[in-house]
C-alpha cells in the first residue's frame, strides 16, 4: 500500500508536465483541427531559452533571490516560447490553412526537425545534457513513508492554477467564447465579426507559454535538459491529450493524471526500460474502449 500511494503521488507529479503540454496539442486541435507535432520541441526550446537566461543573470545571487530569478524568468519564458509559437502559427500554418490537413502535419514535423537540430547545432547548447542552472532541494514532507519535495508539490499546484486559468478563460470570458465558435465554424464565426485570425493566434501563443512554463519546471526538478526532450515529452503529451479526448481543455490534464500514475505505477512494477510500453499500452486500451478519450464526447461542442 505504501508503494502503491508513493507511486499515485509521482504519477500526479508525472502528469502535471504531462497535463500542461497537452494542453497545447488539445487547444490547437480544437481550432484547427490540426495535431501540431512541433508543440513538444517549443517545450525544448522554452528549456535551452530559460538555462540560458537564468546562467546569465544568477551569477552573485543567494539561494534566495535564485528563486525569485526563477519566477520572473519563467514569466518572460512563457512569453516567449508564446511568441515564437504564434509566429510559427503566421509564418507557416496560416499560409497554408486552405491546404489539405495532411500538409499541415508534415509542416508540423518539418518544424520540429529545424527545432531540434537548430538547437543541435548552437554552439552553446549543443548534443550534450546540460545541467540547470537551479535545482530543486530535496527538502519536503512526509505522508506516512513516502517522502515528497516541496518541488513536487509546487509544480503539481503551479500545473493546476494554469490549467484552471486555461480552463477559465474559455469556457467564461468573451475569448474564451471566440474561441469556442471558431472550433465550431470558423466562417460562421468570421461572419459574426469574429476576427479568425487573431483568435487562432491567440490559442497558439497559449500553448507554447503554458509549454514554456512546463520546461522552466522540468528543468528545475530533474536538473538537466537535453535536445532530444521535446521529442519525448512531446509524445506522452498527445498520448495524453488522446487519451483525455483531444481537443478539450478538461481532458488534456485528466488525460495527463491518468497517463502519469499508469506510467509510474508500471515503472514501478516492471521497470523504467517499460514506461514507454506501458505508456502507450494504456493509450491502445483506451482506445479501443473508448475511441473518443475520456472525456471526448464534448470535443465537437468545447475545446
Amino acid at each position: 500500500m505504501s508503494l502503491l500511494l508513493n507511486e499515485l503521488g509521482n504519477g500526479i507529479f508525472l502528469g502535471a508536465f504531462f497535463g500542461l503540454v497537452a494542453l497545447g496539442y488539445s487547444m490547437v486541435y480544437g481550432i484547427l483541427r490540426l495535431i501540431n507535432f512541433a508543440h513538444g520541441d517549443f517545450f525544448m526550446v522554452a528549456a535551452f531559452v530559460s538555462y540560458t537566461i537564468l546562467g546569465a543573470v544568477l551569477v552573485g545571487h543567494n539561494s534566495h533571490g535564485q528563486w525569485w530569478t526563477l519566477l520572473w524568468v519563467g514569466v518572460v519564458v512563457m512569453v516567449i516560447t508564446g511568441g515564437l509559437n504564434m509566429l510559427a502559427n503566421q509564418i507557416i500554418y496560416r499560409p497554408m490553412r486552405r491546404a489539405a490537413i495532411l500538409s499541415l502535419m508534415i509542416a508540423a514535423i518539418g518544424l520540429s526537425q529545424i527545432l531540434e537540430n537548430g538547437v543541435l547545432v548552437t554552439p552553446q547548447w549543443g548534443a550534450t545534457y546540460l545541467v540547470y542552472p537551479v535545482t530543486s532541494p530535496p527538502a519536503g514532507f512526509n505522508l506516512g513513508s513516502n517522502h515528497y519535495t516541496w518541488a513536487q508539490l509546487i509544480i503539481v499546484l503551479v500545473s493546476g492554477l494554469l490549467a484552471l486559468g486555461t480552463y477559465f478563460l474559455v469556457g467564461r470570458t468573451l475569448l474564451g467564447k471566440a474561441m469556442r465558435a471558431v472550433s465550431e465554424d470558423r466562417i460562421a464565426a468570421m461572419l459574426m465579426g469574429v476576427n479568425v485570425d487573431l483568435v487562432i493566434a491567440i490559442v497558439f501563443f497559449i500553448g507554447g507559454a503554458l509549454a514554456g512554463a512546463a520546461a522552466v519546471m522540468t528543468g528545475v526538478y530533474y536538473g538537466q535538459i537535453n535536445y532530444l526532450m521535446g521529442f519525448t515529452v512531446g509524445l506522452e503529451a498527445f498520448t495524453a491529450a488522446v487519451l483525455g479526448g483531444i481537443g478539450n481543455i478538461g481532458g488534456a490534464m485528466l488525460g495527463g493524471l491518468v497517463l502519469g500514475v499508469v506510467q509510474s505505477i508500471g515503472t514501478a512494477v516492471f521497470g523504467s526500460e517499460w514506461a514507454i510500453v506501458v505508456a502507450f499500452g494504456a493509450l491502445v486500451l483506451m482506445l479501443w474502449f473508448r475511441p473518443t478519450g475520456l472525456l471526448g464526447e464534448r470535443v465537437a461542442r468545447r475545446m
